[in-house]
């Protein structure tokens, strides 16, 4: 599973808000949704998070083992 809770953590430090990521930098608020949610975006979602946040991928996401495998 992935969680996004580091991407807060790195939006508060940089003093970035979610309106701030939906109103300046057009990121949905589906997404938004999604990522609160720890559900699946894309890696270009990802992308772009980091290039705004100007952090790497491991200050927003972080893996934790779960039985999600492929067979």
């Amino acid at each position: 599973m992935i969680k996004y809770d580091k991407l807060w953590q790195t939006a508060k430090e940089k003093g970035i808000t979610k309106y701030r990521l939906h109103t300046y930098y057009n990121i949905s608020k589906s997404q938004l949704f999604r990522l609160s949610h720890n559900q699946s975006v894309s890696t270009n979602t990802l992308d772009r998070l980091c290039n705004i946040l100007d952090c790497r991928l491991e200050d927003i996401a972080e893996h934790f083992p779960d039985d999600n495998t492929f067979k």
